[in-house]
């Protein structure tokens, strides 16, 4: 599995934040039980063809399938995607120079995946910073979980649709950099493929700059800036703006919890074959 893993991302580079992301999108929520890689039916659109899912890039569904079958063809009906995918976001993590932290195993994958059941359980980039901190703390998630979880825009990037409406009437963008947006956004909305990084500074790199970017008006999201902004998230920012091993040890805690939660065991799943479709 970690030459798999190691392979993709060689060949892909944004495999890792993919995902990370794509972990992100299966567990907050329903849970991590593999449901957002459950393909859609004539008669069932699945998690993954819900509005919000249709941008997560095609790679680490291709990484998760290309582990499995190597994982099948040795052990066939023993490891699940769910933990397939858990496993594959840590290694992709420690990777790019980011922490390391023991994932626990055992999940089971879940036999069914509705796009209606995900709707207003995930963050979208508009919500004001309230909506965002009761979403979290729906699924048990404090604030500063909160703020060390999006310490994850620290690899990846966003697509122009994502931001470009608020370049112009943000005034929380540093002005060199809103007009460097505006620029790299010109061909938007005819090409809706264009992409901006997330972190500047360090895109490639898993570190604490994107924290550090966000008090000099490089926060490429709404919500980035919020987090900024915002009197109850702000003293954490600055926190892991100055403390990189603090920012390391509390999101690797906050991504062990994530990755756990609300999982499927014994009877309640199953352990697919096939990730994309249930046995």
């Amino acid at each position: 599995m970690q030459e798999t893993v190691t392979n993709k991302q060689i060949i892909s580079p944004t495999t890792a934040a993919g995902t990370l992301r794509l972990l992100f999108h299966d567990c907050l929520p329903n849970g991590c039980d593999g449901s957002i890689l459950i393909s859609s039916t004539p008669f069932n659109k699945a998690e993954r063809d819900a509005d919000i899912n249709l941008s997560l890039p095609g790679d680490p569904f291709d990484l998760i399938v290309r582990a499995k079958t190597a994982l099948e063809l040795s052990c066939p009906t023993t490891v699940s995607c769910s933990d397939i995918l858990a496993v594959a976001a840590r290694d992709l993590i420690v990777m790019l120079g980011g922490p390391y932290y023991n994932v626990y195993l055992g999940r089971k994958d879940s036999r069914s995946s509705q796009a209606s059941s995900i709707e207003g359980k995930l963050p979208k980039p508009s919500m004001k910073m309230s909506e965002m901190i009761d979403l979290f703390a729906a699924s048990g998630f404090s604030v500063q979980e909160m703020v060390a979880l999006s310490g994850a825009h620290t690899i990846g990037f966003s697509h122009c649709k994502e931001f470009s409406s608020n370049i112009a009437n943000d005034t929380h963008y540093n002005p060199r950099f809103s007009q460097a947006l505006k620029q790299a956004c010109s061909g938007y909305p005819k090409d809706p493929t264009l992409s901006v990084f997330n972190d500047i500074m360090s895109p490639n790199k898993f570190d604490n700059l994107y924290y550090q970017n966000l008090p000099k008006g490089l926060g490429l999201l709404e919500s980035d800036h919020a987090l900024y902004n915002d009197p109850r998230t702000k003293p954490f920012v600055d926190l892991y703006a100055k403390d990189q091993n603090k920012f390391f040890r509390d999101f690797a805690r906050a991504m062990q919890k994530l990755s756990v939660y609300r999982i499927k065991t014994g009877r309640k799943g199953e352990i697919r074959r096939r990730c994309d479709a249930v046995n």
